[in-house]
């Protein structure tokens, strides 16, 4: 069995668009025979490939556009790879955009319970943590009120209480800590702490090189969806800055 928690080999993910001067079948024709194509196919992941045991700490890092939150969906089974290997073995708690998996029109509790179940733990684990979840999201008073009436910082700490009320094999985090009250960051990031240091793999994306600088054993960096370089923090994060 490996060791591994995650594993990627020659990880490539493609789209296509429509070229936007193609809005007919006749367009489609004139642009043939221009050498213009209708379709335009975007590369968005290239040839990214790592491992990360039980316990590291991989941080990924790029510019706004460089495939970092493509990548980690890919990890998180959210996409499917047009080519390559992705293999991810245990449970993930993908915290990928806060509140996503959440319905408006159902209730706080109604949420936990069903956002809860999306990330693989039973019904009824869920339902017999709703008071604590909604506790430390500082949500109890409004637990059974829909969400619709709930502000983004409201939405966002229940959706990081539920996700993270558990241990994983794999956490996932983009931009977590860019969201909410500096309250609510401090307490997210001891909790983020205390799933790493009980053993989790953790992917970290951040624009906060000091945050990855601090907490990764290993840095990747994306560019344009390509893999630039992955190695020790400071190593790849000195490169970056000087790129």
């Amino acid at each position: 069995m490996s060791k591994y928690i995650v594993e990627a080999n020659d990880v490539n993910f493609s789209y296509t668009i429509r070229n936007s001067t193609a809005n007919s079948l006749k367009q489609v024709f004139i642009n043939s025979a221009k050498g213009i194509g209708s379709d335009v196919e975007i590369l968005a992941t290239s040839g990214v490939t790592l491992e990360l045991s039980r316990g590291e700490v991989l941080g990924v890092i790029g510019k706004n556009g460089a495939g970092k939150s493509t990548l980690l969906k890919l990890l998180a089974g959210i996409l499917p790879p047009s080519s390559g290997v992705v293999k991810v073995r245990g449970s993930i708690a993908p915290l990928i955009e806060l509140g996503a998996g959440l319905n408006p029109e159902l209730t706080g509790a109604e949420n936990i319970v069903l956002f809860g179940v999306l990330l693989g733990n039973s019904r009824k684990v869920m339902q017999e943590n709703i008071e604590l979840i909604a506790e430390w999201a500082g949500l109890t008073e409004f637990i059974d009120l829909p969400i619709r009436n709930y502000s983004t910082g409201m939405q966002s700490r229940l959706g990081f209480s539920i996700a993270t009320f558990q241990k994983s094999d794999l956490l996932i985090i983009d931009e977590v800590l860019s969201v909410g009250d500096s309250e609510f960051q401090a307490k997210s990031l001891n909790r983020i702490d205390g799933l790493i240091s009980s053993g989790e793999a953790t992917i970290l994306v951040s624009h906060d090189l000091g945050l990855i600088r601090e907490r990764a054993s290993k840095v990747l960096w994306l560019d344009k969806g390509k893999q630039i370089m992955l190695g020790q923090p400071e190593e790849v994060i000195d490169a970056y800055k000087a790129h």
